[in-house]
């Protein structure tokens, strides 16, 4: 038994054997058919409690799992009073994100028209002492799943894809490698890029297929070529090594979008892209 493993069944004994829970539910990668695992994966695990403020305002019964290196702790407010978490990290590496539940709260999620994300991603109820998850809906494993983009999201990416690429730029003429690496890294690949490889792998697959949280599965589905053209788009400190990653981001961006466009029957931007190729060729030769 691995140590992950030997840590769950510590969890389900003490759940079992203490009143004050009355339901414990595994989510998460661990149940999900469509999620990778390895010894990194964590435990997902939800408490429902009869008496939820107890376990907030003592968090001495986490220790009974192993000792704590460390451990972040957000109360229900957080969550507008649904749930409370308590994110552990123990001395035998095993990482365990607890959900706490009162009672109430989570009937309430359960009679909810529609399953919350968390628990259509999987679930596995492992003690349920009152049949309080008789009537919780099966996982149907379709909120991860990449969704065919409207035209209308489509040309919005797209357009502030090449937009944004001007405060990239403008960021590298000046010398300001912090804000140059937000635009670059937060808006440019995470809100921008990462959709639009989604799309790119989704119509590859008839819209079937996840590829997990913010592409940790791209590279299985890609190509050695397109991999490469996408490596190209990282950079380090320099300011050099960030223009050419910028034109890295155009020349990717130009690849998928037209491919994309294609498969959609959408309408690329060819000219909006054609203008701000221009704008960052003419600002560069000024260096």
């Amino acid at each position: 038994m691995n140590l992950r493993a030997k840590k769950l069944e510590q969890i389900i004994v003490w759940a079992t054997e203490n009143e004050d829970v009355r339901v414990m539910m595994l989510t998460s990668s661990l149940v999900n058919p469509l999620a990778p695992v390895d010894d990194f994966s964590d435990l997902d695990i939800e408490f429902v409690f009869d008496e939820l403020t107890t376990y907030l305002s003592d968090d001495k019964w986490i220790s009974r799992f192993g000792k704590i290196l460390s451990i972040v702790a957000e109360n229900e407010e957080v969550f507008d009073g649904k749930h409370a978490m308590r994110m552990v990290l123990y001395d035998d590496y095993v990482k365990v994100d607890f959900k706490l539940y009162s009672k109430k709260e989570f009937l309430n999620e359960i009679n909810s028209q529609t399953l919350q994300e968390d628990w259509d991603v999987g679930y596995k109820v492992l003690v349920d002492k009152d049949e309080l998850t008789q009537n919780l809906k099966p996982p149907t494993y379709q909120s991860i799943i990449i969704k065919k983009p409207t035209e209308q999201k489509f040309n919005q990416v797209f357009n502030d894809f090449w937009w944004d690429m001007t405060y990239v730029a403008k960021c590298l003429v000046r010398d300001e490698i912090f804000y140059a690496k937000f635009m670059t890294e937060n808006m440019m690949r995470t809100d921008y890029l990462v959709p639009i490889i989604e799309w790119y792998i989704g119509s590859q697959h008839h819209w079937n297929i996840t590829t997990n949280k913010h592409g940790r599965l791209f590279k299985k589905y890609l190509s050695p070529e397109l991999w490469m053209k996408i490596e190209a788009t990282f950079s380090g400190s320099k300011i050099e090594e960030n223009w050419q990653a910028l034109f890295g981001f155009a020349d990717l961006g130009h690849d998928l979008g037209i491919e994309l466009a294609e498969r959609l029957r959408y309408n690329y931007p060819i000219e909006l892209e054609n203008h701000i190729r221009k704008y960052l060729t003419d600002i560069k030769a000024k260096l």
